[in-house]
């Protein structure tokens, strides 16, 4: 029978001898070993499948930002405020207590905007307009969630924001709503953005719509004074000549120069007494005599007859009344 490995042919391959070198495998010309081949389309794979993981990262970015998802960095130089304005000024140690706890803590709370409806490369605010502030005069970028908006639901949300912070005052929340209402928002739209149910928004425009908006912005907040102090207030500018009078006070030195709160009381005050004040002169009639005195105010005149000096002329004045109320009217047209 046969045996293998007689002359000492072995199956596996040869160990080299002491310092020879084993051979080399050298490809042909044109051809990778198949190793290399290997490595290659596994390197491409490898490429092939990074791509696809950006681009999907990409497109889950975009759809985030539609969806106002995710948290962008922006330059505040390209954020507009929004079209409607909610606030009646900040204090300056507010804004600056603001400023003091980013620059401490970071910026925690993003700022919603929109792209600006009118501007390429631009945005809008919804909410954060004192945020943005205080980034701008801190430097560097904005925290924001970007969001596809209408402006229907850039009021809803502005004002929605403000109503869970509590932090905007009544008169600040009418003029708001007022406003919106002017531009033509619903009024379910401005129910939807405060909160409040169709009585309270009635109410609240109702006020706005009584007072001159200058004094308003005048005063300001007024954080402290609720619905029925601002009627109370209307009520004493109802009378056209004290509105002028509060117009002229307000745009004193020393009124501007107080705290909002501050402001409201003194022009309630104002009013209270420049409505108590009545000038009162007697009316000296050709015999020298003085039959009536005659006392003015900003709602009424008052005629005090003096029974004494004229007896009867009293009677005599309203027996006549009638005569000279229509040739009032004839002179003045009314």
């Amino acid at each position: 029978m046969a045996r293998k490995n007689l002359i000492g042919i072995s199956d596996s391959p040869a160990a080299p001898l002491d310092g020879e070198r084993p051979a080399v495998e050298r490809p042909i010309a044109g051809v990778s070993p198949g190793h290399r081949t290997n490595a290659l389309v596994g390197g491409i794979t490898r490429s092939l499948s990074n791509i696809t993981q950006k681009v999907e990262r990409a497109e889950e970015l975009e759809r985030q930002l539609a969806q106002g998802q995710a948290i962008v960095e922006l330059d505040p130089s390209l954020i507009d405020a929004s079209f409607i304005i909610d606030r009646l000024g900040v204090t300056p140690e507010a804004q600056a207590a603001l400023v003091q706890q980013i620059r401490d803590h970071g910026q925690q709370v993003p700022i919603l905007v929109r792209p600006h409806p009118g501007v390429e490369h631009r945005y809008q605010v919804a909410y954060g307009h004192r945020r943005l502030a205080a980034l701008r005069e801190i430097g560097g970028k904005v925290r924001a969630v970007v969001r596809e908006l209408s402006d229907e639901q850039l009021v809803i949300s502005q004002g929605q924001e403000n109503n869970a912070r509590t932090d905007l005052s009544y008169v600040e929340r009418a003029l708001f709503a007022a406003r919106l209402e002017d531009r033509g928002f619903s009024r379910e739209t401005i129910m939807s953005a405060l909160g409040v149910d169709k009585a309270a928004l009635s109410k609240m425009i109702s006020v706005v719509r009584r007072l001159p908006v200058e004094v308003i912005e005048a005063i300001g907040a007024a954080p402290s004074f609720g619905r029925r102090r601002w009627m109370e207030l209307a009520d004493r500018l109802e009378n056209d000549g004290r509105r002028t009078k509060a117009l002229t006070y307000i745009r004193q030195g020393p009124f501007t120069e107080m705290d909002s709160d501050r402001r409201f009381e003194k022009l309630f005050i104002f009013l209270a007494e420049a409505r108590g004040r009545a000038r009162a002169e007697a009316w000296l009639a050709p015999d020298r005599t003085r039959p009536v005195r005659i006392r003015d105010n900003d709602t009424e005149t008052t005629l005090a007859f003096n029974k004494t000096a004229a007896p009867g002329f009293a009677e005599f004045v309203r027996q006549r009344l009638e005569a000279l109320y229509l040739e009032y009217q004839q002179e003045t047209g009314d």
